[in-house]
């Protein structure tokens, strides 16, 4: 996943098991730590992260935060809030506060010429950015959640419609899935054209046969590292397409961003056929996982069934009605092949049976627009097996050291909401909300004891928290 270069500790698939080793970043602590951590909006952990008086200790991971999150500099420059250090923000934006920040601590201990006149004007712009869509959840107890969730994704979509998954070096790559995610949230939050420009992004640097690297520089000019490429890319950059699509009303401006997004479509439909095999599937490739895979996951499968089913439909809409029969053709013979291969085993990661992943969570809406058969009954058993302290792991054979996801935890409040299960989506929105950082951001991750900790803000689990609460709305 998006800079968690400690991915490969897990279960390797030739061993089939998993070694008790925790995350070697920090300590590892005896017991979970007393709980009052101040985080989110000066909001103490909850109490209930911590272990009854008298209960068995348990190893757990400890992870540092990098950062508090991201904010815009007088300068126009997005600079990254240090761990521990709360910022002064202008009201209702990410723009610093000339005559309250501490420069110093913010920028590493640089100065910078902090006109007010120029950071008010960024400030409205983000604000006119904010009323010119709408604040999912706003008026209810998620609206801060929603609104800096927003404002985090605007100031870390750079020029040329780079939408980096974190600030933190690491992060600062551009992933197709995530990047996808993010364009579908801004579009249904009334920000379509910014979900354009991400969607080019990805259109600028598809492969002429249709596939992706694994992510990418922000500035276009290819992947950072030598990284396998993950055949699940193509599949989020179709999906993507036709739910931003799916944003605009029937009409001339509908026809032309159909047109704007299908040749990024096309070459997607075009190679995702072209690696079928004569099982229907096509060969194994590493997924939201991102490590070389031996067997084909469903973490690959399923976003292709869910991108050739959108793929129709801005394929049609430009015009390209053979290759919209094309994509249709494909995704059915795909989707039978994976409800036939992976439906008998409870949709597991792999087709033998073993080990439920996040990836149960694809076989149904807002996904496949007709979940599978069997499909909630699996994603039900991987959520339970996938629980942790705060939240939810990518899996529920994932290291066993208490660290919470908010990636998975959101995506399952997305599909939660999808499913009408509202009691779920709330819970695990808690969960999310009352662990952010000092700016509000969501995090990558969640300690056992509730401290938030790795890269934050994290785009993808923001997006995904946004669209749980869009799904909300009446």
């Amino acid at each position: 996943m998006p800079g968690d270069d400690a991915r490969t500790t897990g279960r390797r698939r030739a061993s089939r098991a998993v070694g008790p080793a925790l995350l070697a970043v920090g300590a590892i602590l005896a017991a979970v730590l007393p709980v009052g951590v101040q985080v989110g909006a000066a909001r103490p952990a909850a109490a209930a992260d911590a272990p009854a008086a008298g209960a068995p200790t348990t190893p757990y991971a400890v992870l540092p935060l990098f950062q508090e999150g991201v904010a815009i500099g007088p300068d126009g420059a997005v600079v990254a809030v240090p761990a521990g250090t709360r910022p002064a923000f202008l009201d209702g934006t990410r723009v610093l506060d000339p005559e309250l920040t501490n420069f110093g601590a913010v920028l590493d201990g640089g100065e910078v010429e902090h006109g007010t006149r120029e950071a008010h004007r960024l400030a409205d712009a983000q604000l006119a950015w904010l009323a010119a869509g709408s604040v999912p959840g706003a008026g209810g107890p998620f609206e801060d959640l929603s609104r800096t969730a927003l404002l985090d994704l605007h100031t870390l979509l750079l020029p040329g419609g780079a939408m980096v998954a974190g600030w933190e070096d690491r992060w600062r790559y551009v992933w197709p899935r995530d990047a996808a995610f993010v364009a579908v949230a801004f579009a249904r939050t009334g920000h379509v054209d910014d979900a354009l420009e991400v969607l080019d992004f990805l259109a600028r640097a598809q492969h002429d046969d249709g596939g992706f690297e694994a992510r990418y520089l922000p500035d276009g000019s290819g992947p950072p590292d030598d990284r396998t490429a993950q055949t699940d890319g193509q599949g989020w950059a179709m999906w993507a397409a036709g739910l931003v699509l799916a944003e605009l009303p029937p009409g001339p401006v509908r026809t032309v961003v159909a047109a704007r997004l299908a040749p990024l479509v096309a070459r997607a439909v075009d190679g995702t056929t072209s690696l079928l095999t004569t099982t229907g599937l096509p060969p194994a490739s590493p997924d939201y996982w991102e490590r070389d895979e031996d067997e084909l996951t469903l973490g690959t499968v399923a976003p292709l069934v869910a991108g050739l089913e959108q793929a129709v439909t801005v394929l049609a809409e430009a015009g390209d009605v053979e290759r919209a029969e094309r994509a249709r053709a494909s995704a059915l013979t795909v989707r039978t092949a994976t409800v036939e291969t992976f439906g008998a085993a409870g949709f597991t990661r792999y087709a033998d049976g073993a080990d439920h992943d996040a990836a149960a969570a694809f076989v149904l809406a807002p996904f496949w627009q007709r979940p599978a058969t069997g499909g909630r009954a699996a994603w039900l058993a991987s959520a339970e097996a996938m629980r942790r302290p705060v939240g939810l792991a990518p899996a529920g054979e994932w290291r066993q050291d208490g660290v919470t996801w908010t990636p998975q935890t959101s995506l399952y409040a997305w599909v939660a909401a999808e499913q009408g299960d509202h009691a779920r989506t709330l819970e695990l929105l808690s969960a999310i909300d009352s662990h952010r950082t000092l700016t509000g951001s969501v995090p990558e991750k969640v300690l056992a004891d509730g401290r938030p900790a790795a890269v934050a803000p994290l785009t993808w689990s923001a997006a995904c928290a946004l669209l749980a609460l869009d799904a909300l709305d009446p």
